[in-house]
C-alpha cells in the first residue's frame, strides 16, 4: 500500500484489500438469478396491464408519479441534493479514500461502472421512454433543477449508478455478522436515494426501479469479472503519488466550477472528501 497513509501501518492496510478480494473471490453467478427474475416480473406486469407501449408505459405509472413527486417535492433542498447520489462523479468522490486502503475495491468499482455505463447508453437508447417533462404539462407536477425533456427516461441513469455503487460496498465491505441488518440498509438508503428522481420531476417509479436492477446487476457482474482478471489497477507504491495528486486536484476544480454554479451543500461535501486523501497524498510525496 502507499506508505504511511492516515498513520495506518502497511499491515492494516494490506489486511483491508485482502478482505475485499477475499469477499469478493466469494461471489456466485447465481446471484445474478434474482435480479433477471425480478426484471422478467416488471416485464410480465407491464404486459398483462395492457401496456407494452411507450404510451400505456407511461399511463399505468401516471397516478403514482404525480403521487410521488406532489410528496417528495415538499422538500425540495433536501431531495435536490440526496439526488445527486446518483452521479457517478459525486458519488465516487466519498469513496476516495478508499482508494488509498482497498484499491481492489476500486478495481472493482470502475469495472463494476463500465458494465453500468454500457447499460444506461444501451437501453435509454433501445426503449426511448420520453421524460415526464416532454409528455406532461410542466405546470402539474414539480420539477427541480434542470427541466429534462429528452427521449431517455427508461432506465434511471442515476439509480443505475447508486445500486451499482452499493452493491460493490455491500459485497466488499458487509460482514458476515447482522448481514441482514446491513442488507437491509444498503436497500433502504437505495430505494431512498433513487426515489429523489421521481421526486425531482426527472422519472417515472419503473424507471428507477428498473434502474436499480440493472445497478445491482452491474455491480454483481463487476465482481464476477474481476474474479478473472485480477489485480490490474494497482496503485501499492509511493510512485503513483504524483498521478493521484493530479486526478484529485482536478476533481477538487470540477467541484468548485459545480459549486458556483449550483451551489449545493453535497458538492462542499464531495470537495471535503476529496481534500482528506488528497492532503495525506501529498504529505507523504513530500516528506518521502
Amino acid at each position: 500500500m502507499l506508505e504511511n497513509f492516515l498513520k495506518v501501518n502497511l499491515a492494516t492496510k494490506c489486511s483491508i484489500n485482502a478482505k475485499v478480494a477475499d469477499n469478493c473471490s466469494k461471489l456466485k453467478p447465481s446471484l445474478l438469478l434474482p435480479p433477471l427474475i425480478f426484471l422478467f416480473l416488471i416485464v410480465a406486469f407491464i404486459f398483462l396491464n395492457g401496456s407494452f407501449s411507450i404510451e400505456g408505459y407511461i399511463q399505468i405509472q401516471k397516478e403514482y408519479f404525480y403521487f410521488i413527486n406532489s410528496k417528495l417535492s415538499q422538500f425540495p433542498a433536501l431531495i435536490y441534493n440526496l439526488t445527486e447520489f446518483g452521479d457517478a462523479f459525486i458519488f465516487l468522490c466519498f469513496l476516495t479514500i478508499l482508494m488509498l486502503y482497498s484499491p481492489k475495491f476500486w478495481e472493482v468499482l470502475i469495472v463494476a461502472n463500465l458494465v453500468s455505463a454500457v447499460f444506461s447508453l444501451v437501453f435509454k437508447k433501445l426503449f426511448s421512454v420520453p421524460r415526464p417533462a416532454a409528455v406532461f404539462d410542466k405546470n402539474s407536477f414539480t420539477i427541480i433543477g434542470k427541466v429534462l425533456t429528452g427521449h431517455n427516461s427508461l432506465p434511471s441513469g442515476h439509480s443505475i449508478t447508486v445500486f451499482t455503487i452499493l452493491t460493490v460496498i455491500l459485497f466488499s465491505f458487509v460482514p458476515r455478522k447482522h448481514k441482514i441488518i446491513w442488507v437491509s440498509f444498503m436497500f433502504i438508503t437505495g430505494l431512498i436515494l433513487v426515489s429523489t428522481r421521481v421526486g425531482v420531476g426527472a422519472h417515472y417509479p419503473i424507471d428507477v426501479i428498473v434502474g436499480g436492477t440493472f445497478g445491482y446487476i452491474s455491480g454483481i457482474l463487476g465482481l464476477l469479472i474481476t474474479q478473472k482478471y485480477r489485480n490490474w489497477f494497482c496503485l501499492d507504491q509511493t510512485k503513483y503519488c504524483p498521478v493521484l495528486m493530479v486526478l484529485f486536484t482536478g476533481c477538487c476544480f470540477v467541484l468548485v466550477f459545480r459549486i458556483l454554479e449550483e451551489n449545493l451543500t453535497i458538492f462542499y461535501l464531495s470537495l471535503i472528501a476529496l481534500l482528506i486523501p488528497l492532503s495525506k497524498i501529498i504529505y507523504v510525496y513530500v516528506k518521502r
